[in-house]
């Protein structure tokens, strides 16, 4: 059943009803709170582009070294691991992701960002949290604090890890390029967990198995015979070829696909010409192409350097001027929460937040984190599941028809942190007690 349907029908009022459960570690994170919401503006009002989070790994680095973890810097370039060991027992690793995005921040906020820095593209833009990083890396922080004091409830070894480059989809491959499993203790279980921008704040939701998917972004250039748009017979027309690959490539899921198998297949960019009268000798097309499995994966791939081909030779083109098809890489695999581990961790996080937590389908957004799991997936157990963040004034306005909501990556997207850090903070916290409880 979907996440939507489950949360409208436990109504918009359901947070305010659930009695808090009174405990010392939920007293804790209240007590915590007011330091977190203070870090979280201050992540919030300066973020930092991909590979570029220089000043938030060291300002992070410093408050995980203050609490007692080994903490080891750069990397895979600007990322951060701190280990604390505590006797026998299993390796538990919890990740944040820290890269703002490259977006003029339009929230209205007292401490939005004004920051601005240059990306890949080489063009100067604003930067924002659009994706929530910063309640992440709070969260991140106020669960180490509340670990590194309780020590005496927990046995084994603690790895948390600030990666960087989430948003590119390369920050876990450089991490793990550079040693993460090999130069510091290899976990039994990864945790992580992403802000949502379509629940209500403090609603807990989760997938097992298939939770996000590849994403491979997909580069067509489509050569041609150009000329006068006068003549056309004269030519091979790119852009009469790349619009029939267009049209061809909506088959691979319609027509090729198991409907069961979810899959996309996006054409986001079609450029060609300059002029009117023109035929020109080249077109081009980006895709973004999303899938879960990598059979499926390796067929939509295959598909399309099939089609491209295909539509070039039917409009006669020679063989010399086939159509060039190439998928970037690193691309983003998807991410596979494993499915007993995924209701180990719920079975204990459902007494302590009644009523919000809820099981919800996979969804084809991508996320790097998943590349943890598939560096071991014999010994390594995996779990991302998302915390609501949506204001619950806003939530109750929307289900009513009365505001669109923003969607993450939105420059208007402003989730109520103190409830996603709060809610986060425990949630980590519990789970990881639990993992690491002392026998």
């Amino acid at each position: 059943m979907r996440m939507m349907a489950m949360l409208a029908a436990a109504s918009v009022l359901a947070l305010g009803a659930v009695p808090a459960q009174a405990d010392a570690l939920r007293d804790a994170v209240a007590a915590d709170l007011p330091a977190l919401v203070e870090l979280y503006r201050d992540l919030h009002a300066n973020p930092e582009l991909s590979f570029q989070e220089v000043e938030t790994a060291r300002k992070l680095a410093a408050r995980a070294r203050a609490l007692g973890f080994t903490v080891t810097e750069g990397v895979g370039k600007t990322g951060v691991v701190a280990v604390m060991e505590n006797g026998p027992g299993p390796v538990v690793m919890l990740r944040a992701d820290m890269d703002g995005l490259p977006v003029v921040e339009q929230t209205g906020l007292p401490f939005a960002s004004r920051k601005r820095a240059v990306p890949a593209t080489g063009v100067e833009t604003g930067v924002m949290h659009a994706c929530g990083h910063d309640t992440h890396m709070t969260a991140w922080i106020g669960t180490a604090q509340l670990l590194a004091a309780r020590k005496s409830e927990w046995s084994g070894t603690l790895v948390m890890i600030l990666q960087p480059a989430e948003e590119t989809g390369e920050g876990a491959k450089a991490m793990l390029d550079d040693g993460l499993f090999t130069r510091f203790p290899k976990p039994d279980y990864v945790l992580a967990f992403h802000d949502a921008a379509q629940a209500p704040a403090g609603f807990i939701g989760y997938t097992k198995g298939f939770a996000l998917a590849n994403v491979d972004s997909v580069d067509v250039v489509v050569p041609g015979v150009g000329g006068h748009g006068a003549y056309p017979h004269t030519t091979k027309d790119p852009i009469v070829i790349a619009a029939s690959i267009v049209m061809r490539l909506q088959t691979l899921v319609s027509r090729e696909q198991n409907p069961g198998d979810p899959a996309v297949v996006t054409v986001g960019s079609f450029q060609a010409g300059s002029k009117h009268n023109i035929i020109p000798d080249e077109a081009r097309l980006q895709l973004t192409v999303r899938s879960y499995s990598d059979e499926t994966r390796k067929r939509l791939l295959d598909g399309i350097a099939r089609i491209a081909r295909g539509e070039a030779i039917a409009a006669g083109v020679p063989e010399d001027k086939m159509p060039r098809v190439t998928v970037q890489d690193p691309y983003t695999p998807a991410t596979f929460n494993t499915p007993a581990f995924t209701e180990q961790v719920m079975a204990g996080l459902k007494p302590r937040f009644e009523g919000r937590v809820f099981e919800t389908q996979a969804v084809m957004g991508g996320e790097d984190f998943g590349r943890y799991y598939r560096a071991d997936k014999a010994n390594v157990e995996s779990l991302i599941f998302w915390v609501g963040g949506v204001p619950q004034a806003e939530w109750a306005r929307a289900q009513k028809g009365e505001i669109e909501l923003p969607s993450l990556h939105s420059p208007f997207w402003a989730p109520d942190a103190p409830v996603v850090i709060a809610t986060a903070t425990e949630a980590l916290t519990a789970a990881t007690l639990k993992l690491m409880e002392k026998k």
